[in-house]
């Protein structure tokens, strides 16, 4: 939650308190220099020992509750049958609505199994923003995806509280276009990811139902950051802003007829799932289950994740927790936009953005503009960060890079894990980082895998600018820096 000093400020205040840390450190940027060089400027690639600030990912970065831990130390370690899966159903029922719950090691795993059940090739798969694992699964299996985001959707810098919202003309459009039978469902993510985490509002969540249903069109959610997308509702849909979070999320769910999930967010476990009440859907996901995943009631899972996963769904609906990483990224936002910095705006979920094209506007995407970013942000800080932009693009049939709509810097503020002066840090050294842009210069690869290269890629600083920005950050800030 947010609340007002007597300076009239508003700050996030932590509604927990800490009891177990884990200690860091902050390497010289020498180290930090040698660090990315043997990562191939992948922060990927880089070890934990070289970091200060972990913001790569939300991905199972976050903290779990005492309820959590507690619950894991009661697991039922049955291969068949365990009690753990049958709480983990519980909460399902309960929290999301849905009768048949599938467990799947994570988020990915179930994106394979609905691309194998769901999608033929010549098939179109309708999103108002990709994922980069969803497009890889549903192109493997033939289809085409379609990005039917709406008009500003890209604009980095907004007043738009919605900018996940799915254009409704395009996809009559689409419909029109490709068929029914060539549609296999319409997928809604909450919130998008590659375009900073942006929410989609319940009225468009119904428009897409309203639409889909009466064609037979299932309506399918990436719900990993459902409570995020729920909190914005709350915050920026008048309609709902008396509604709880478990009833809003309530209400998105009866908009679908299917949703998986990464349980690295939203419920801050390592694992995922997928729901429905379709017995239809259920019968055919578990017949493939067990052969890429594991038995129904584990589905690759750990009985102690599963357990942990059950409590979260159920905590996750608390406001406290729905609002923890939001409100900071606000601040943290606000903190970037502050002191000039190109920030996403509205805040969304998951992250803090920089628009990277306006951060190095003298770098061409060609040279990858949001992976140099990542690269020199822990140059100059030991915090890590990931691209989101070309890099995150695979390459087209003929070997030619495919240019991202936007290269974006994302900054992941994990679940209750940091605080206003880890953001208050990261904005200060982005702040000295854009005054010395000039010094960060564009990579290109030399070693290069065929699918998702973003993740162990790698690249080479062209003309050694990396040696070069280092040099004069060490020279104002000293060698220990």
């Amino acid at each position: 939650m947010t609340v007002r000093l007597s300076n009239g400020t508003y700050i996030p205040i932590e509604m927990h308190k800490v009891r177990i840390v884990q200690k860091t450190t902050l390497p010289p940027a020498a180290q930090r220099l040698a660090a990315i060089e043997e990562a191939g400027y992948n922060t990927f690639l880089l070890k934990s020992r070289d970091l200060f600030l972990d913001m790569l990912t939300d991905s199972g970065t976050n903290a779990m509750s005492d309820n959590q831990l507690a619950a894991m130390m009661v697991a039922d370690d049955a291969y068949a049958g365990g009690e753990s899966f049958y709480r983990l159903q519980s909460a399902t029922q309960d929290i999301l609505g849905f009768k048949h719950c599938i467990p799947v090691h994570q988020g990915r795993a179930a994106e394979h199994l609905l691309a194998k059940i769901f999608i033929k090739p010549g098939d179109a798969v309708v999103m108002n923003y990709h994922f980069t694992t969803t497009k890889a699964h549903f192109e493997i299996a033939g289809g085409k995806v379609l990005e039917l985001y709406g008009p500003g959707a890209l604009d980095t810098e907004s007043t738009n509280p919605f900018k996940g919202n799915l254009d409704l003309d395009r996809f009559r459009a689409a419909i029109d276009e490709w068929g029914v039978e060539h549609i296999p469902f319409v997928r809604m993510e909450a919130t998008t990811n590659l375009i900073g985490g942006q929410p989609f509002s319940l009225g468009n969540l119904k428009d897409v139902r309203a639409i889909a249903a009466p064609l037979g069109i299932p309506v399918i959610m990436d719900c990993s950051l459902i409570t995020e997308n729920a909190y914005f509702i709350k915050r920026r849909e008048a309609e709902y802003k008396d509604w709880t979070i478990g009833q809003i999320i309530s209400e998105m769910m009866a908009q679908c007829d299917l949703i998986y999930l990464s349980g690295r967010k939203s419920t801050c476990v390592r694992g995922g799932m997928i729901a429905t009440n379709s017995d239809d859907y259920y019968t055919t996901l578990k017949g493939w289950l067990p052969l890429y995943e594991g038995f129904l009631t584990y589905g690759g899972m750990s009985s102690k994740e599963l357990e942990a996963m059950a409590v979260g769904i159920r905590e996750m609906v608390d406001i406290d927790v729905a609002s923890s990483s939001a409100d900071l990224i606000e601040y943290f936002v606000n903190e970037m936009t502050s002191r000039g910095i190109p920030a996403v705006t509205p805040p969304g979920g998951l992250a803090g953005h920089v628009d990277a094209m306006k951060f190095l506007p003298h770098l061409p995407q060609s040279v990858y503009p949001a992976g140099c970013m990542a690269a020199a942000v822990y140059l100059v800080s030991g915090v890590r960060t990931m691209e989101r932009g070309t890099i995150s693009m695979d390459r087209d049939e003929q070997g030619n890079d495919v240019f991202a709509d936007i290269e974006l810097c994302r900054f992941a503020v994990p679940r209750r894990v940091y605080s206003m002066a880890h953001m208050q840090y990261v904005a200060d050294r982005l702040s000295w980082l854009m005054a010395n842009k000039e010094l960060v210069g564009g990579l290109e690869f030399y070693e290069e895998p065929p699918v998702l290269r973003f993740f162990t890629g790698r690249l080479n600083p062209i003309n050694n600018w990396g040696a070069k920005l280092v040099e004069a950050f060490a020279a104002e800030f000293g060698p220990d820096a």
